[in-house]
């Protein structure tokens, strides 16, 4: 059952690792900003989360208890990475980063150019 477990482990960490190196080519590969994000962190979050689960479960096998603490960090990155990216996308966007030429759409554009004449009017009644 121990080894079992410990070739479970080193097939997460190996996962985990060639996940990462993929991400790590897309952000090196990829020809914007909105499309470096989407690599760095979807690939880099699973990549990492998959290199921690088999830390985790080894650490299980050997010590015989759950370590708390790698369960916070797998939480932890599983919920920030792609909150981060996410808020990096959209300040590049709104800060004009252009889009790359061959992307087929843009969804947002139509939603802020909506919202802009909301805006500022209530610019206008801040300043009175």
């Amino acid at each position: 059952m121990k080894n079992a477990g410990e070739l479970l482990a080193a097939v997460l960490v190996l996962i985990g690792a060639v996940i990462c190196g993929i991400s790590a080519f897309g952000l090196v590969r990829l020809p914007d900003v909105y499309l470096r994000s989407h690599a760095a962190t979807k690939s880099a979050t699973l990549g990492v989360v998959g290199v921690l689960a088999g830390a985790f479960i080894l650490d299980w096998i050997s010590s015989g208890t759950a370590s708390f603490k790698l369960l916070l960090v797998i939480g932890f990155v599983f919920i920030t990475s792609p909150v981060a990216g996410h808020l990096n996308g959209r300040a590049a966007y709104r800060s004009g980063v252009p889009l790359w030429e061959n992307s087929v759409r843009d969804e947002l554009k139509p939603v802020l150019a909506q919202s802009e004449p909301e805006q500022t009017a209530a610019e206008e009644r801040d300043q009175r």
